[in-house]
């Protein structure tokens, strides 16, 4: 019997003693590195979610309104825009065409979209109206002013979504009112979406101001209730072509004829 006991203490003797460093060895291996997490759907910007909101407001808010639009280099201009409660619009424009020589107002009816040009110093003939085309098609670019954009089609853009933008609050920029909001581009493309700017809005949807790499446009008087429909400035002509935005080519003198020339 005391052989076997010597016997069982020679083996287990060489294995007490490398226990030790195997569990030394064990807990100095740190266990493999668990997979990340899935956060999940990526939470939605409230920034985005508010300026939603307020754009959608304004396709809602019916009104007639005064903003004045200031440019760099240009004196301020009245712009008024009617959205009358059928859905249609008008904005009147002064300065908008010809090199600011001609007043114009697009508007936006049932029977299609449409350029007038109002009696000014560019255009001394009462006023007419040309079709450009559908109520929802872009405005030929030689005879887009683009302030009517602020408060009318940009705002689809502004509630879609899926459109390349980038939204932050903003504080309101000077002589301007409301919530206002910096929207950048996220696109790539040279053809944004909208202009880059900062917006604001008054609780009830009225746009109380933008300013953007154009101008600045903000309101001017408390806005007024809406017509049923808007009335286009003159009646519709074919004979014409819409006035270009840019002023004409100044004539070249040598072309002329000559006074002796019949």
């Amino acid at each position: 019997m005391p052989v076997l006991i010597r016997s069982a203490g020679r083996v287990l003797g060489p294995l007490v003693l490398a226990l030790p460093a195997l569990l030394v060895a064990c807990t100095s291996e740190q266990p493999p590195t668990p997979p990340p997490v899935d956060p999940g759907p990526v939470e939605v910007d409230a920034a985005r979610d508010e300026l939603a909101a307020l754009a959608a407001a304004a396709q809602d808010r019916h009104l007639v309104a005064q903003y004045v639009y200031s440019q760099a280099g240009k004196p301020d201009r009245t712009i008024v825009f009617t959205s009358a409660n059928d859905g249609s619009w008008r904005v009147d424009v002064p300065g908008g065409a010809l090199g600011g020589t001609a007043d114009v107002s697009m508007a936006s009816t049932a029977d299609g979209l449409f350029q007038c040009a109002l009696p000014s110093a560019g255009h001394t003939a009462s006023a007419s109206c040309v079709r450009l085309g559908d109520r929802d098609d872009a405005i030929p670019r030689r005879s887009d002013p683009r302030v009517q954009h602020l408060l009318t089609d940009w705002l689809n853009v502004l509630t879609d979504r899926r459109a390349p933008l980038a939204v932050a609050p903003a504080n309101a920029p000077e002589g301007l009112t409301g919530t206002c909001y910096s929207v950048d581009s996220t696109s790539a493309s040279l053809n944004a979406p909208l202009d880059v700017g900062i917006y604001c809005y008054d609780q009830d949807g009225t746009p109380t101001g933008v300013r953007t790499g154009g101008g600045t446009l903000r309101l001017a008087a408390a806005p007024g209730p809406a017509p049923a429909t808007v009335q286009l400035a003159g009646p519709v002509v074919i004979d014409r072509e819409p006035l270009d935005t840019a002023a004409p080519p100044t004539p070249d003198p040598s072309e002329s004829p000559s006074a002796g020339t019949p």
